[in-house]
């Protein structure tokens, strides 16, 4: 039901972190966020971590089954002659990209963000959710049902 399809960001990210660089991006090379994704009951939970980055900085889109989750964490306003003494959290532009598949409904995502982790919740189609069929039972001979 999910694929990660960003295996150049995650490269980039896996390098900076033994290099002992600050992970951050810009518009054109965006650092990947932290995801967990499972499935509960019938929809599919996905949940970001986000920490710092305002509400109103993140963008969610769908096109063709590809959810695209962007967000920026943008420095604080440190006030006038204050001076950074340390620097470790990342600012930057942040962003994932998670392949959905046809059993999700789409348009019907919804999306909450409480203490620094953005959940998306996506129900699963009436028509992919697992269904009894019923055996009905025959009063005739049995070589016509092949026939048919």
């Amino acid at each position: 039901m999910l694929m990660r399809s960003e295996p150049f960001t995650e490269v980039h990210r896996i390098a900076q972190q033994l290099l002992g660089a600050t992970p951050a991006g810009t518009w054109s090379h965006p650092a990947a966020m932290p995801v967990d994704a499972y499935r509960s009951g019938d929809e599919f939970v996905i949940a970001f971590d986000l920490p710092g980055v305002d509400q109103d900085a993140i963008d969610i889109d769908v096109e063709r089954n590809v959810l695209t989750v962007r967000c920026e964490r943008r420095p604080v306003d440190l006030g006038d002659g204050a001076q950074a003494v340390l620097s470790e959290r990342p600012l930057g532009v942040f962003s994932r990209q998670l392949f959905l598949g046809d059993a999700l409904d789409v348009e019907k995502i919804q999306a909450t963000c409480h203490n620094g982790v953005l959940v998306l919740r996506i129900p699963v189609r009436e028509q992919a959710k697992p269904r009894k069929i019923t055996v009905a039972s025959h009063t005739g001979a049995g070589p016509e049902l092949l026939s048919r």
